[in-house]
């Protein structure tokens, strides 16, 4: 059985301290690939020397919309710069819209698109940050794929509805599940998980954020993705390795990852 955590942040202390232990336990749980996610550009070279140690990690570049504060005129030429500099980049993000703590909607806006022009030119897909902005991203979205043209993505650490999910879906998004969906309030979410078609399903920790039951309150690591996967497959009523090879098989479609048989 081969799982791809198709979001990971392992370059923050929690872990980028203990990677050789995690990078056991990971391999111990089946986990073949990882992609990092960026969450702001001055990281990629941090990035770059974690994926020189570990094979199995390709990553993105781009800026978090908590962080658009930070965009200036020289940052779309930037991450540009950064993703063709090494093959190992297979996405642009993550990027998107939080308006759940932060009210500073139109930059938000402003720095999402320019970044969805970034990725439409360099024919790259977008990992996809949504809180609370769902009602706003999907007219944009359908709006720019009118008028620019569609752009691969994920919407990663889905939270949203099931509504919701059918608009993304229909954009042509995957959708990527988290620990949250083994929460046991997280009953939206674990419809959605129910819901979305099985080529369009991703897995995901999100460390070191967001721990899965049983290890909730824990810090997260790439390990408790398995805990993801085996919730995700006791929703849709399929066994383990089929929603692993489901998952396995959408994350390299989407961000052309090979995995050793």
């Amino acid at each position: 059985m081969q799982l791809i955590d198709t979001h990971v942040h392992i370059n923050f202390k929690e872990l980028a301290s203990d990677l050789e232990g995690i990078r056991q336990r990971w391999q111990e749980a089946g986990v073949v690939r990882l992609v990092h996610s960026c969450v702001h550009p001055g990281e990629f070279q941090e990035i770059q020397e974690i994926a020189n140690q570990v094979p199995e990690l390709s990553f993105a570049v781009g800026l978090h919309p908590l962080d658009a504060k930070l965009w200036n005129s020289t940052s779309a030429q930037i991450i540009t710069q950064l993703a063709e500099s090494d093959d190992r980049v297979v996405a642009i993000g993550e990027m998107g819209l939080d308006f759940y703590k932060a009210d500073n909607r139109e930059q938000q806006i402003q720095v999402f698109t320019e970044q969805l022009e970034i990725a439409y030119r360099l024919h790259k897909p977008v990992i996809i940050h949504c809180r609370e902005a769902a009602e706003t991203m999907i007219p944009l979205l359908r709006q720019f794929w009118q008028q620019r043209g569609k752009v691969s993505g994920v919407m990663h650490c889905w939270g949203g509805t099931p509504d919701e999910q059918q608009e993304f879906l229909k954009l042509g998004l995957y959708i990527s599940f988290s620990g949250t969906v083994t929460f046991k309030n997280a009953i939206a979410i674990q419809e959605c998980a129910r819901l979305v078609p099985s080529d369009r399903i991703l897995i995901e920790t999100d460390c070191p954020f967001l721990a899965p039951v049983p290890q909730r309150g824990k810090r997260n690591e790439p390990a408790f993705v398995r805990h993801v996967a085996e919730t995700v497959a006791r929703l849709r009523d399929i066994s383990l390795e089929t929603l692993s090879q489901q998952t396995t098989d959408n994350a390299c479609q989407l961000f052309q990852l090979s995995v050793i048989s």
